[in-house]
C-alpha cells in the first residue's frame, strides 16, 4: 500500500501531539477517566538502562501537587531515582534578609514529609513512558508532525509518512517552539530576558541535608538544587546548579577551566556548602519568557511550554504544566459524562482558568529577578526589610508554600488532595 496521503478511518476523539511529561500525564489521565488518546511522541522508546546509568546534570522541582498526579496516575512507583528536598532557603549576597521553609533533614527523607522532590528529566521521562506503555492503546514513538490544518468539524493531522490522522480534539503539547501552535496560528508574546541558564552538577564538600537553595547575586540568582547520584557514600554532596547570567557572563564562565569554575562558585555562592570540589560539563540555554495569545481554539488546546514558558526562577515551569494537564482533563472528562466532548466553552473554561494563573506567575517572576538583582538604594532596603518580614510571619510564608505546592488550583478539580 502507498504511504502517500494514506487516511486512517474515522474521526478519533483526541490526540495529542508530545508525548514528554505534561502531554503523557495528559494522556494517562484521560484514560483513567476512560478516554483514549492516541499519543503523537517525535522522541524514540527510551533505553531503562542507559538512562539510569547516566547521571543528567539537570533536575526538575516536582511540587506536591505534581507528584500527587503522578501518584494518581500510578506513574511515580516507576521513578527510579529522586531526591526530596525538605527545605527551601533563599537570600540575596548583598542583603541581610532570608527566607526559610520547611527545614532540614539528616536522614533520607519520605516524599511524604517533603516540600517537593529533584527528578532527572530523562528519569522522569522514562517513567512516563513506560506506563504509557501499559495503559494507552495508541503510542506512537519517532513520529513527525508535518501539517495541521482545520477540517470541516475536525483536525486534519499529516505525518511524515503519509498517515493522515483526523480528531475531534487536538492537544499541543510539544513544547516551546510548539508546531501545533504554528500551525494553528496562534501568536506568541516573547520577552527576551538577554540572560542564559548555565547548569551542570557540583560535588560540594558539605551535605546540602535535603534543602534547596538560591542566592540572588547582582549578576542574577544561583539555585543549588539537591540531587540523587550513583555513588551513595557522595549521595548528599552532588547538586544541580542553575545560574541565571546576562548573555556575556554565562559565555565567559562556560568557557572557564573546571578549576577556575569551581573557585568562582565556591566564592559566588559564599561557601555555602564549603568549597566546590567537582564539576560536570556546563550546558547554557537562553532565557525567553513566552506566552501564546490563547489557550484555545475550536477543536484544539495548549498545554504546558507550548502555551507558556516562564522564568526559571522558581522552577515552577514543569509544575504549571502538569496543572494545566489536570484542569483541562477535569473539565474534558466532566462533559464527556454529559456525552459532550470538547464543547468550545469547556475549552474556553480550561483557557480562563488557567491563563491568568499563569501570566501571574510569569510577571511576578519577571519583577522578582528585576527588584533582586537592584542595588538601588531604595529596592535594596525594601527588599530586605520585605525578606525580614516575610521570614517573621509564619501565616505569610504559609500562603507562599500553599501557592507553590500547587493544590490550591487542584481544589476545584477531581484530583483535588
Amino acid at each position: 500500500m502507498s504511504q502517500v496521503n494514506r487516511a486512517e478511518t474515522g474521526i478519533l476523539d483526541v490526540v495529542i501531539v508530545g508525548g514528554g511529561l505534561v502531554g503523557g500525564l495528559t494522556a494517562l489521565l484521560l484514560a483513567q477517566g476512560g478516554v483514549q488518546a492516541t499519543v503523537l511522541d517525535a522522541a524514540p522508546i527510551l533505553d531503562e538502562q542507559q538512562v539510569l546509568a547516566v547521571e543528567n546534570p539537570r533536575v526538575l522541582a516536582l511540587s506536591q501537587a505534581t507528584i500527587h498526579l503522578l501518584k494518581t496516575v500510578h506513574a511515580w512507583e516507576k521513578i527510579a531515582r529522586q531526591m526530596p528536598y525538605t527545605g527551601m532557603q533563599v537570600w540575596n549576597k548583598n542583603g541581610y534578609g532570608e527566607i526559610n521553609f520547611g527545614q532540614s533533614s539528616e536522614k533520607f527523607p519520605s516524599v511524604e514529609q517533603s516540600l517537593g522532590s529533584m527528578v532527572e528529566p530523562s528519569v522522569l521521562n522514562l517513567a512516563i513512558q513506560q506506563k504509557m506503555l501499559e495503559q494507552l492503546q495508541d503510542y506512537r514513538t519517532q513520529v513527525k508532525v508535518v501539517r495541521v490544518e482545520r477540517g470541516v468539524g475536525c483536525w486534519i493531522i499529516q505525518l511524515a509518512d503519509g498517515t493522515q490522522l483526523n480528531t475531534k480534539l487536538l492537544i499541543g503539547a510539544d513544547g516551546a517552539n510548539s508546531f501545533v501552535r504554528e500551525q494553528a496560528l496562534i501568536d506568541l508574546d516573547v520577552l527576551d530576558y538577554q540572560q542564559a541558564g548555565l547548569t551542570c552538577a557540583i560535588r560540594t564538600a558539605q551535605p546540602h541535608q535535603y534543602v534547596a537553595r538560591q542566592i540572588f547575586l547582582p549578576t542574577g540568582p544561583l539555585a543549588f538544587l539537591p540531587m540523587a547520584s550513583l555513588n551513595v557514600e557522595q549521595d548528599q554532596h552532588w547538586i544541580s546548579i542553575v545560574w541565571t547570567l546576562p548573555d556575556d557572563y554565562a559565555d565567559e564562565y562556560a568557557a572557564l577551566d573546571n578549576k577556575e569554575f569551581t573557585q568562582l562558585l565556591t566564592r559566588e555562592s559564599h561557601h555555602m556548602l564549603g568549597e566546590v570540589l567537582e564539576a560536570t560539563p556546563r550546558a547554557k540555554f537562553p532565557l525567553k519568557a513566552r506566552a501564546a495569545k490563547y489557550y484555545v481554539k475550536e477543536g484544539l488546546a495548549l498545554i504546558g511550554d507550548a502555551a507558556h514558558v516562564i522564568h526559571p526562577l522558581a522552577g515552577q515551569g514543569v509544575n504549571i504544566g502538569c496543572l494545566d494537564a489536570a484542569v483541562l482533563c477535569d473539565v474534558l472528562l466532566h462533559d464527556q459524562k454529559r456525552g459532550v466532548w470538547a464543547h468550545e466553552q469547556t475549552l474556553k473554561r480550561y483557557e480562563h482558568t488557567r491563563k491568568g494563573q499563569n501570566e501571574a506567575m510569569m510577571h511576578a517572576m519577571s519583577v522578582i529577578g528585576w527588584i533582586e538583582s537592584a542595588e538601588v538604594f531604595p529596592l535594596v532596603w525594601a527588599r530586605n526589610f520585605a525578606l525580614k518580614q516575610v521570614e517573621q510571619q509564619t501565616l505569610l510564608k504559609d500562603r507562599f508554600m500553599a501557592q507553590a505546592n500547587g493544590f490550591n488550583t487542584l481544589k476545584a478539580t477531581r484530583y483535588a488532595v
